[in-house]
């Protein structure tokens, strides 16, 4: 299973529909949004482009949290995990979350095999203990080349994608 990971979209539908454009070409399983989506609209541009499981953590910039509800209630792929989430996806154990300080705090607990976040825009990978932790930058592109994430569920190896 082939993850996506992407971070900060802040409404730059040009580069979010590069990076969907992307991950379809690159056959990802699911996606993971780690916040700051900004506009609800955003969560139907993913849905409409993407049709495998999206699921996505609120940032500080995410604001009306009851428009994004019924948007995603409109596309059954979307699940809304509130600040934080934890899944099993194939044969792993993630975690998502916005913020970086505590996004290294659950990877040194040692119970994930990989930790997503974002919310500094900057590109991070880092090994601890058994947990990758990374932050696949910016799909915005404001502080920096627009990035998302790949990770390999069998390989368990992380690469950033530029858009």
């Amino acid at each position: 299973m082939k993850i996506a990971i992407l971070s900060d979209s802040h409404d730059n539908i040009w580069n979010l529909e590069k990076a969907l454009v992307d991950v379809n070409e690159q056959s990802c399983d699911v996606v993971l949004h780690c916040g700051d989506l900004v506009a609800p609209f955003i969560l139907a541009q993913m849905a409409e482009a993407f049709g495998g499981p999206i699921h996505v953590v609120e940032g500080n910039n995410d604001g009306d949290g009851r428009l994004q509800q019924q948007v995603a209630a409109g596309f059954p792929q979307i699940t809304l995990h509130g600040p934080y989430a934890e899944l099993e996806l194939g044969g792993r154990t993630v975690a998502l979350i916005h913020y970086p300080e505590p996004a290294r705090r659950i990877a040194q607990s040692g119970a994930f095999d990989l930790v997503c976040y974002g919310h500094d825009h900057l590109q991070h990978r880092e090994q601890i203990g058994d947990c990758l932790l990374v932050n696949p930058g910016e799909v915005m592109g404001r502080y920096g080349s627009p990035s998302w994430g790949i990770y390999d569920c069998e390989s368990h190896a992380y690469s950033t994608q530029a858009v």
